[in-house]
């Protein structure tokens, strides 16, 4: 079972961290600073010292998530804590464009790719076609969020820890954030990486509840005359790598307003990664048209040529263009260059039309898994078009808005998606103001066409750093000093049952979908599943089927589904494992170990732990927990 994390004396610290697909944050608060009546804590950013060049060491406010990998006998600079093999932040992400088969990216996307082992040694990924470099040191999704998490705590401890090693980074309160829609595999994963990094005093809080508590914290008391009961808050985070949706609704808590946190949208690999690929693609062809054609390792640099240049033309005081340099490759362009350059125009047309069409409230994101055989590698979502995106969650959640919807005012709303009320925007992407305009204008459309008001925009949050500073403040409001956003599981979880009936050639026993934690349990929360006796099978290997879903609001502990359709529940990964026959005491007065392969009749119970995890616990009738079944990264599944 997880240790909670909150157990022990608490740090005079609370640490928030965003753990990014492209950057890094850092956030933290002095409990024990000397504060005015009245007045709320001060949180501040942590300036990160890194590497910006070769032997020229800066602080700044964010940790790019990149990661150089130098090759065998190659001499690096220390930093001011001391030598490293291997080098996080701003040098990794410039080296990267030179050398992209030595600098990991995306590590965050990999770690929750159930389909490669992200335990072992994958990054930095070699796609189809290229070929492997020799003698490059290659390291794990978890290994290289690690990494990123080290240098903080390295940076954090020489700033703070040298004359008081009580203020050590791995003594503090850390509140680590993870995306809404992790599974509880990634959500295992991230706490591994935090452990590598020394960093065991961890709590995980998703991202879309982060930026509102950085909303929150940004207001102070003020807040609560921005928003009103019944009010329906669309969080809409795009980061490098992936699109995040979650809905909170605004409630009268007790003659206060209060923030529960109602629907969260599924994992979509969807955000600044898949624009900057765009945007390289679009260069490429406009050099093939030039009789110039680039190779798949000079592809991978101008990807990140392309990031930086859509950050300059995406900010508030863009140039008209920006230049866009390639190394060059072969005969005719040893040690030379490419050179051309990429528009303004050409930025807002294949980002804010191709990623950010204007659609009807009743299109739907497309899902298209007809090739047999594709490339291994991140799955990204297969529609790239985020308003497809939005108009589906909305339309599947319209239900968990409630009666109030879009219209705390009590109007009526026609049937439809559920349609916010209120939209903070948050992550790398959003920063460009013409891409959140564009979302405005397509939910407002459809709120017109819903006859209520078209949404506002909740603004004041600095977006590079709201993730981290609003980890902080959920540390604070865990000590009753802010507010709390309620929410729980994001999901209903349920175990399949095989059914008891002769068998039919052809026909396996149907399985019964049992619900095991509704939506909404808080973490940390134990559950008994009433109703009859269960068969175990024990001392021999069994597969033991999940499922999910973010859309059935009522079902409750206990209850079985014959049927279902196939939108309402997502089948998890299976856990296959032998649960051993012995019996848990040794007591041989209970009659013994059952045979290998046995059936025993058992209660259950479900536990979802500090971190998200399922685990499911197994008693036979007037005994206590014997069996245990987790789900464990490094092993499947184990008893």
């Amino acid at each position: 079972m997880s240790e909670d994390p909150s157990s022990g004396k608490r740090s005079r610290f609370v640490v928030g961290i965003d753990l990014g697909t492209t950057n890094c944050a850092l956030a933290w608060v002095d409990t024990e600073a000397p504060v005015e009546a009245g007045a709320a804590p001060v949180i501040h950013t942590f300036r990160v010292p890194q590497w910006t060049a070769a032997g020229s060491v800066e602080a700044r406010s964010l940790l790019p998530s990149f990661l150089y990998l130098p090759v065998a006998g190659e001499a690096l600079p220390t930093l001011p804590w001391g030598e490293t093999g291997e080098v996080a932040g701003t040098y990794a992400q410039r080296r990267a464009a030179e050398v992209p088969e030595q600098v990991v990216t995306s590590a965050k996307s990999w770690l929750c790719h159930a389909g490669v082992d992200r335990l072992s040694p994958i990054l930095p990924w070699t796609p189809q076609g290229s070929t492997p470099v020799e003698g490059i040191r290659r390291v794990s999704p978890v290994a290289a969020s690690a990494a990123y998490l080290a240098h903080l705590r390295d940076a954090w401890n020489h700033a703070h820890a040298v004359d008081d090693p009580g203020a050590r980074l791995e003594d503090q309160e850390v509140f680590l954030t993870v995306p809404a829609s992790f599974d509880a595999a990634a959500r295992e994963l991230t706490r591994l990486a935090a452990s590598e990094a020394g960093l065991d005093r961890v709590h995980l809080l998703e991202e879309p509840q982060a930026a509102l508590y950085a909303w929150v914290e940004s207001g102070g008391e003020s807040w609560r005359e921005q928003v009103r009961a019944g009010d329906l808050v669309l969080v809409c985070d795009l980061g490098g790598g992936t699109t995040d949706l979650s809905l909170v609704v605004v409630e009268d808590d007790g003659g206060r307003l209060g923030l529960r946190r109602v629907a969260v949208g599924d994992h979509l690999l969807l955000g600044g990664d898949n624009m900057d690929l765009a945007l390289a693609l679009h260069v490429r062809g406009k050099l093939a048209s030039s009789g110039t054609r680039i190779d798949a390792w000079q592809l991978r640099g101008l990807v990140l040529s392309c990031r930086e240049a859509k950050e300059a033309l995406l900010s508030a005081d863009p140039p008209a263009s920006v230049p866009i340099v390639v190394l060059g490759r072969g005969r005719k362009l040893v040690g030379g260059t490419i050179r051309t350059e990429l528009s303004r125009e050409d930025v807002e047309r294949i980002l804010v039309d191709g990623f950010f069409p204007a659609v009807d409230r009743d299109a739907r994101a497309t899902v298209d898994r007809a090739a047999g055989l594709s490339e291994l590698g991140l799955p990204y979502a297969q529609d790239p078009a985020v308003t497809r995106h939005l108009a589906s969650f909305l339309a599947v959640q319209a239900e968990a808005a409630g009666p109030a919807g879009a219209a705390p005012s009590g109007e009526a709303v026609p049937a439809g998606p559920a349609l916010p009320s209120l939209i903070l925007f948050n992550g790398g992407v959003m920063r460009a103001a013409r891409l959140r305009a564009r979302v405005g204008e397509v939910l407002g459309e459809w709120s017109r066409e819903a006859g209520v008001p078209p949404p506002r925009v909740l603004a004041g949050t600095d977006l590079e750093h709201a993730v981290a500073r609003g980890a902080a403040y959920d540390g604070l409001s865990r000590r009753g000093r802010g507010v709390r956003i309620r929410g729980g599981t994001a999901r209903s979880y349920y175990v399949g049952v095989a059914s008891a009936m002769p068998a039919v050639p052809g026909h396996p026993p149907p399985v019964k979908a049992l619900c095991v934690v509704p939506f909404g349990v808080e973490e940390g929360s134990r559950l008994a599943v009433p109703g009859a006796e269960f068969g175990l099978l024990v001392g021999r290997g069994a597969t033991f089927r999940f499922f999910a879903s973010s859309t059935r609001r009522d079902d409750r502990v206990g209850d079985v589904l014959d049927e279902w359709e196939s939108e309402d529940l997502d089948e998890l990964a299976p856990l296959r494992v032998e649960l051993g026959a012995e019996a848990a005491d040794g007591d041989a007065t209970r009659g013994g170990a059952p045979a290998a392969g046995t059936r025993v009749p058992v209660r259950l119970a479900a536990h979802v732990t500090e971190i998200g995890t399922l685990e499911l616990w197994f008693a036979p009738p007037g005994e206590p927990d014997r069996w245990r079944l987790e789900f464990n990264v490094r092993e499947g599944a184990r008893p």
